[in-house]
């Protein structure tokens, strides 16, 4: 467990019967070179208690913000989070997860994960029905968590934190480029062409670039999605003209470029200087081509790996081959607007990953974070084969 050694794990345990695992989940922590703090809700106190944690950990378990009403001494719950470079909550409880989507800071749990700067891992451990509920999965939508429900076992868990960290080093010192979210053609000063893309897919693949060392640039077209790491540039612009120039002037020191954005194919020829107004006529309006950034890049590509999108409704695996080669990609993410769930406006995907070897790789239907590490875990054995 060499990846652990000197790693500053923090242990956030929550009310659940599961809490019992955290006990031999410390002492794996500790035992593969990590230094662990603790803290507990008032809760899990019920199925573990904090001596047993204390001795484990070697180190005092934080349970409330004031340790001595008598002398005032407290804990510093900014400190616990600036001082680890993980947090883990396991378990995690329905409640807490709940507290963790609405950020209720109502006890020092909530208010370390509030103040954390590292990553958040989480093990939820609920009953099987609480974990499938729609309320459930949207809570989960945004953490990087690992089980069904029930808690994994402390082993499994140990080797999840250890992909953690050896997966954070993966892309350090390579720049990645991606694309996100729909374009908008002006019509009019009130009116524009476009689609129902969000932008999510291509949010969740830069964070997972960023988490796994990677300076990354995002190139975003509208959309209410906003990206906070500090290792994103995000570069806002409207139209695919725009989305073109900003790409441009990143592409040539780029290693990776995900085009995950959903670039109007068309756009007005004329463009009033004056909202249309209605009338009983017919508007006719005269398109044109946009361009096509995914296929300039390609044909401008030396030594990146380039991934392109492709959302089809028929024929997929064909029109995504010939995609794939007309645009000289090294990888095609296709997904299908006959797969419920997947495609725009949804919080999951079901893609397929096709190579420049014609080989496949067909996924279920899953959260778009999860899917973002897919892709992520594909792309990087492009890199190795170049």
């Amino acid at each position: 467990m060499e990846s652990l050694k000197n790693k500053k794990i923090l242990l956030a345990i929550s009310g659940s019967i599961a809490a019992y695992k955290s006990a031999v989940l410390t002492r794996l922590l500790i035992k593969g070179g990590a230094e662990v703090q603790v803290v507990m809700t008032e809760d899990a106190k019920s199925f573990i208690t904090p001596l047993t944690l204390s001795t484990l950990s070697k180190n005092p378990v934080h349970s409330a913000f004031q340790n001595n009403p008598e002398t005032g001494e407290w804990t510093n719950h900014v400190e616990l989070g600036l001082w680890a470079d993980l947090m883990l909550i396991a378990p995690l409880s329905a409640n807490t997860l709940a507290k963790m989507s609405v950020g209720r800071c109502d006890n020092l749990l909530m208010a370390v994960y509030l103040s954390a700067k590292c990553p958040v891992m989480v093990a939820p451990a609920m009953d099987l029905d609480m974990y499938l509920h729609e309320t459930t999965h949207q809570n989960l939508a945004k953490l990087k968590s690992f089980g069904k429900g029930r808690m994994s076992e402390p082993e499994d868990i140990v080797e999840e934190v250890k992909k953690h960290f050896n997966y954070r080093k993966a892309l350090i010192g390579k720049k990645v480029l991606i694309t996100a979210g729909p374009t908008h053609e002006r019509l009019d000063p009130v009116r524009f062409i476009g689609n129902y893309s969000t932008g999510k897919m291509g949010y969740a693949i830069a964070l997972q670039c960023a988490e796994m060392g990677a300076d990354v640039v995002l190139v975003s077209g509208p959309s209410i999605l906003t990206m906070e790491h500090p290792q994103v540039r995000l570069i806002r612009v409207v139209s695919a003209t725009e989305m073109h120039q900003a790409c441009l002037k990143e592409y040539d020191n780029t290693d990776i470029a995900i085009l995950s954005a959903a670039v109007a194919d068309f756009r007005p020829k004329q463009q009033a200087d004056f909202k249309l107004k209605k009338s009983e006529n017919l508007l006719q309006l005269e398109l044109e081509p946009t361009v096509d950034i995914l296929k300039d890049l390609g044909s401008r590509k030396k030594n990146q790996v380039l991934v392109g999108f492709a959302l089809e409704t028929n024929n997929e695996i064909e029109y995504a081959k010939e995609k794939l080669e007309r645009k000289n990609l090294d990888m095609v993410v296709l997904n299908s607007l006959n797969d419920p769930g997947a495609g725009f406006a949804h919080s999951t995907n079901k893609v397929t990953l096709i190579d420049r070897q014609n080989n496949l790789l067909e996924f279920e239907l899953k959260d778009k974070r999860e899917v973002a590490q897919d892709i992520m875990n594909k792309v990087l054995t492009l890199i190795k084969v170049q």
